[in-house]
Parts: C-alpha cells; sequence; structure tokens
C-alpha cells in the first residue's frame, strides 16, 4: 500500500519542483511511512509514500523498467501476480525484483492499457510512458483504492487523497453545491464528482490516459448482472462459491508482514476469519469493536468467534466522547461530509491494529452487496407485492420484520403507509429499489442554504447523475437494486469514507475476498433466489456458513454495522466544543452552506435530549461534517497542524531530465 501524486505538465517545462512534490507526499504520509521517492523529467513529476508489505527490500518506488522507458507509482496489491510473472518470462521479460509493482510495467510493455483485466487486485497507479509522452492513471474494478485529479490550465494534478491535489497552487478548495445536493440524498457524491469543485475522482473500472494536451477517461470493466447459461443447480453453484471465496481469502494473506483479520460480530467477517484460521500455523490475530452503548454493542459474538476460531483477539472500547472527540480527524482522512459517526469507530479500530503492530486485515465488506445482505433488497421485494395489492392490510405488514435496528421507526400502520407507501405504484422505475432511501434521505436537503423548505421529497426523480449501463433494463429487480447499491453506496461510501480512509489513516491496509472479482462476477450470475429466498437473505452464503461456523452466527440476522449519533455530539461532557462553534448561527452565516434558522431549531432540539428522526441525525451529521470540510480546507486550505512525519524521508530522487 502507498500514497501517490503528481504533476503532469502537457508542456514541456523546468521538472516540477522538488518541494511541490514533497508538500504532496506529506499530505500522504499517513498511507506509507516507510519510504518515500521520487521522479522527475521534464513534463511529469510523481512521489511515492511506501507501505512496505510485499518485497519490503526490492518494492522500493518509484519503478522502472530495464531500460527506464517506463516509471510507475503503485498503492495497492495485485494478487495474482505470481501467475502473471509466470506468463511474461517465457516471453522474453526479466524481473529485478519479486514485487507484484514491477510486474505491472512488465504487463503494459506486453499489452498495452488492455493489460488490466489481467489484474486480480485493489489498486490505483500512475504509469508514465516516456518515449509514448503518454501518463496513464487507472484503478481497480470496485473503486477500493482512490484516485483524484484536477486540471489547472496546462496541467493534470493527480493524488491518492484529495489533499494531495490542493496542495498545488493552483487548484483552489471550493465546496460544490451540486455535490452536497447529491450528499444529502445518496449520501455521496456520485462520481466521478467529488464535494470539491473541479477535482474529479477516476471512477471504479476505469483508466485515464494523459498526453498531447488530451485527457481520456476509459471504462476496462463493468458490472454485469447477465445469468449463466446454462444454469446450474444450487450445490454445484455452492461448491464453486466454496471454493472461490476461500481461494479469494488465502490470497489475500501475501504478504511479508503479518496479516489479520476483522471481526465484526456477523457472519461475513467471521467466515473470512475462519477460511483463514483454518490454514495458519499460528493462532491468528483478529480485532473488533466494543461499544459503550449497549444498542450498537456486538462484542458478545466477537468473543463468541474468537473462541471458535482460538484467534488471539483485541477490542477498541468506543464511547460517545470517542466518537466525539475522533470526528474531525475522521473529516481530514474522509475529505468530505457524510452522514453517519460509522466510520469514527472504524478509525480507532485501524489505531489499534496499527498498535499492535500491523498492516494488514481481512474483512468482510462486499458479502452484502454481492449477495443481497442489506434490509433494502427485502423492502424492494416487499414493496413489489404491495403494489399488486394497495388495498391489502396484511401485505405491508411484512416491512414489520424489517429495520429493527433504527431507533424510533414504528410499525404502525400510519407509518408504513407515510414512509414505504411514497412511490408505491411506479414499479416501472429503474430506481424503484431505492426510492424509499433516497427520497427520505433527500428531505435533508431542507437545511440548506435556499432550498426550498415546504417541498416534499419527490421518489419519482429519474436521477439523470445516475448512469446506468444499457443491459440494466433486461436484468432482475434484484440485480438493478444491487447495481444501484454497489455504483452510489459501496464504492463511493463504504469503501471511501468507511473503508480505505478509516484504514490508511493510521498505515493498515484492508482486503476483502468478497470484493475479488472473480467472486463477484460469479455472485452476479447466480440466480436472485440463490441470493435472495422470500425474505432471507445471502441464502447461499448461510448455507456456506453452516459448513464453517457456530449455529447462533451462521444463522445470525444480518445487522447494519452502526454508531451513536445523537449523544456523541450533544450527550454530557462529548469532548466536542467546536459542536457549539461551527453550528452557531455566525459560523453558518459565514459559510453559506445552511439556512441558519433552520438548522438552529433542529440543533435545539437535539440539545433538548428529544429524539431526533433518523434523516434528522444523518443531516445533522451531515451539516457538521461540511462544516468541518470547510474549516479544514477550504478556509484553512488544508489540517491546521498536519501530522508530524515521525520516520525520516528515504527519498529516491530519480530525475530525468534529458527526456524529451
Amino acid at each position: 500500500m502507498c500514497g501517490i501524486a503528481g504533476v503532469f505538465q502537457f508542456d514541456e517545462r523546468q521538472p516540477v519542483a522538488i518541494d511541490l512534490l514533497h508538500q504532496m507526499i506529506t499530505c500522504l504520509h499517513h498511507r506509507g511511512p516507510d519510504e518515500h521517492g521520487v521522479y522527475r523529467d521534464p513534463r511529469l513529476g510523481m512521489i511515492s509514500a511506501r507501505l512496505s508489505i510485499v518485497d519490503i527490500q526490492g518494492g522500493q518506488q518509484p519503478m522502472t523498467n530495464e531500460d527506464q522507458s517506463l516509471w510507475i507509482v503503485f498503492n495497492g496489491e495485485i494478487f495474482n501476480y505470481p501467475e502473471l510473472r509466470r506468463r511474461l518470462e517465457p516471453l522474453g521479460h526479466s524481473f529485478a525484483s519479486r514485487c507484484d509493482t514491477e510486474v505491472i510495467l512488465h504487463l503494459y510493455e506486453q499489452y498495452g492499457p488492455d493489460f488490466l483485466n489481467l489484474l486480480n487486485g485493489q489498486f490505483a497507479f500512475a504509469l508514465w510512458d516516456v518515449p509514448g509522452r503518454r501518463l496513464m492513471l487507472a484503478r481497480d474494478r470496485l473503486g477500493i483504492r482512490p484516485l483524484f485529479f484536477a486540471r489547472p490550465p496546462g496541467k493534470l494534478v493527480f493524488g491518492s487523497e484529495i489533499k494531495a491535489v490542493l496542495t498545488h497552487p493552483e487548484v483552489q478548495p471550493e465546496i460544490d453545491p451540486e455535490a452536497l445536493e447529491q450528499i444529502f440524498t445518496y449520501w455521496s457524491p456520485l462520481t466521478p464528482r467529488t464535494v470539491f469543485r473541479g477535482i474529479h475522482e477516476v471512477p471504479p473500472g476505469h483508466y485515464l490516459l494523459a498526453g498531447d494536451g488530451d485527457v481520456k477517461l476509459k471504462a476496462y470493466w463493468e458490472l454485469d448482472f447477465s445469468p449463466s447459461h446454462p444454469q446450474r443447480s444450487e450445490d454445484e453453484c455452492l461448491e464453486e462459491l466454496d471454493a472461490l471465496l476461500t481461494d479469494a481469502s488465502l490470497v489475500r494473506l501475501m504478504a511479508d508482514v503479518p496479516v489479520g483479520a476483522y471481526l465484526s460480530g456477523g457472519m461475513d467477517s467471521s467466515l473470512i476469519a475462519a477460511f483463514i484460521s483454518r490454514r495458519s500455523q499460528s493462532p491468528l490475530e483478529t480485532f473488533s469493536i466494543a461499544f459503550s452503548d449497549p444498542q450498537f454493542d456486538e462484542s458478545p459474538h466477537q468473543r463468541r468467534m474468537a473462541d471458535f476460531l482460538g484467534t488471539r483477539h483485541q477490542e477498541v472500547f468506543c464511547t460517545f466522547e470517542d466518537i466525539a472527540r475522533a470526528f474531525p480527524d475522521v473529516i481530514w482522512h474522509t475529505e468530505t461530509p457524510i452522514l453517519r459517526t460509522a466510520p469514527a469507530p472504524m478509525f480507532l479500530l485501524s489505531g489499534l491494529v496499527h498498535q499492535h503492530g500491523y498492516k494488514v486485515v481481512l474483512t468482510g465488506e462486499g458479502a452484502d452487496e454481492m449477495l443481497a445482505g442489506y434490509d433494502i433488497f427485502k423492502e424492494m421485494r416487499i414493496r413489489r407485492f404491495w403494489a399488486r395489492d394497495v388495498g391489502s392490510a396484511m401485505r405491508p405488514r411484512l416491512l414489520d420484520r424489517l429495520y429493527a435496528d433504527i431507533p424510533g421507526l414504528g410499525n404502525s400502520e400510519a407509518f408504513r403507509h407515510a414512509f414505504f407507501a411514497q412511490g408505491l405504484q411506479d414499479t416501472e422505475s429503474s430506481f424503484y429499489s431505492h426510492a424509499v432511501r433516497w427520497g427520505n434521505t433527500a428531505r435533508a436537503r431542507r437545511f440548506l442554504a435556499g432550498a426550498n423548505v415546504s417541498a416534499p421529497a419527490d421518489t419519482r426523480q429519474t436521477h439523470p447523475a445516475i448512469k446506468l449501463p444499457m443491459a440494466f433494463e433486461g436484468w432482475s429487480d434484484l440485480a438493478k437494486a444491487q447495481y444501484l447499491e454497489i455504483t452510489t453506496f459501496l464504492s463511493p461510501y463504504l469503501l471511501s469514507s468507511q473503508g480505505d480512509r478509516m484504514g490508511m489513516a493510521h498505515s493498515v491496509e484492508g482486503r476483502f475476498p468478497f470484493l475479488d472479482y472473480r467472486v463477484v462476477e460469479f455472485c452476479n450470475r447466480l440466480p436472485a433466489d440463490f441470493k435472495q429466498r422470500g425474505l432471507n437473505e445471502k441464502w447461499l452464503l448461510r448455507r456456506l456458513a453452516r459448513r464453517y461456523l457456530p449455529p447462533e452466527i451462521a444463522e445470525r440476522p444480518k445487522r447494519p454495522y452502526r454508531a451513536p449519533i445523537l449523544r456523541a455530539f450533544f450527550g454530557p461532557q462529548t469532548g466536542a466544543e467546536y459542536v457549539d462553534e461551527l453550528l452557531s448561527p455566525d459560523h453558518l452565516r459565514r459559510t453559506e452552506y445552511f439556512d441558519p434558522a433552520t438548522v438552529g431549531g433542529l440543533v435545539r432540539k437535539a440539545r433538548s435530549g428529544s429524539p431526533l428522526s433518523e434523516v434528522d441525525e444523518m443531516a445533522l451529521v451531515g451539516i457538521l461534517s461540511t462544516q468541518l470540510v470547510d474549516h479544514l480546507f477550504v478556509r484553512g486550505k488544508g489540517r491546521p497542524n498536519p501530522p508530524a512525519i515521525d520516520a525520516p524521508l528515504k527519498l529516491v530522487d530519480r530525475i530525468a531530465t534529458g527526456v524529451d
């Protein structure tokens, strides 16, 4: 794992200033504290902060090929690099290291950009083709690793995080109002948009080519839910899922450092831990979050799994005060407003992992998206069933089985109709599965400055910012819902604000067996009832779990990971003094993102101790985190006190001023 950054100049000039590159990589030191390296020539300057995991001695970056015609800075892991290396060697390619980064250079030599489809990994990289005068930026299929860019006149500035891009003097931080509206609807800006105007993200499954004044974004992979032919039996699919997930877990143990695992207390992370624990010669180290609030705490289930597997188990104990104190650091790492406090405990958890000397953990993310584990998929199924007999009194009562984890969601008939009947009969809409969620989250937009606060959320919106593939309308209803969940939630929020950013804040790399592209493509081809059987989620995975897990874990209903909100910021002794300042009417007027009077009413209600609806809790977090983004990036253009670099820079200045 690494942090990467650089500046590409379309017209040859003097090499990019070394001081600028140093500033860019200082912002990314947390991503790679082990070694820093830089490459410069008259058109390109790029730099890497390395977290040494594979080939610790020989994997220095930037890395080049034999004749120095190609250079690369790389963030991530290629898990199938040994077989790719064996494929390349008979074709005449020789290797100077045993690092996965070098394999990418030789794949590009052999195949050009088309080699991306050969990679099984999680990655973002910048590859400089010197004779071709072409820069290639690329990102993995599902967007596990981030990569951002901006285009000031005559340049392309890129980095693993936005803060590195903002270091360039010609890139100015300005919050995009349209991005804020998207956050207050979909939870995140829709890729390639970011919350900052003019700063973009390379979309998952895409690469960018820059050269001769031209920049092109191209897709090399996309989600496909077309069913497999011929169809296989459920038992055959079960055996293939077992083999795929086992292999996906084991290849992710590739490292020259110890590898641990997260245990959430649910089936997904437990199954991954079971796969790797069975093959480990020493006890696996596992890590989890325990909450002081029993409403959110799952530690008994985590300890049950740790005992079952015989792991060395570590817990971070998370209080309301911990969430409040960590929240500004969380926003400095997410670089975007968020609507949940859930990333804060993940930030604390990666700190625990770092304290125990681990750089790599395996986790269970992705199972719910690929195998239909979330309640939103059940909600869609029930609403479609209800819509066929709108007058039924019994059909909507099936909704009582959903969202038991969300306080304040009553199960009365009036509530069901007010909440779930929105757009009930609009079943032909491409966005039917997510209409209720987006419509209700969008109610939080009433706090935005200039909002029409009396306008109800429209569940029949066409959502033009969401680009649907041509094959979309031919997929099953469940497949459509999964596509929307993956593209609007998994990639831009879960793998970013709650995943990569919280792990790398403490130099910890997360690895995700359920997001192995072989597993993803297999799950996407499964019949819908192999994933969702009635209102039973992850049907095939549950069958698999019964082979490896204790019954109380294998049969445990899905419980979404959540964290406290209201008591974290407004309870006694929260340690969140910054909340008063950032949510004060004067500060809200200065920033001009929100209506001070409307926000003031929400804050008074929060301070009174009255319970807030889920939408209002999310709005509160969104408003506070937006104010923090403004404070940290717009007005300060970066964190007021950047983290100290506590290790010397091992700078490899490979300057090539003679390149033309």
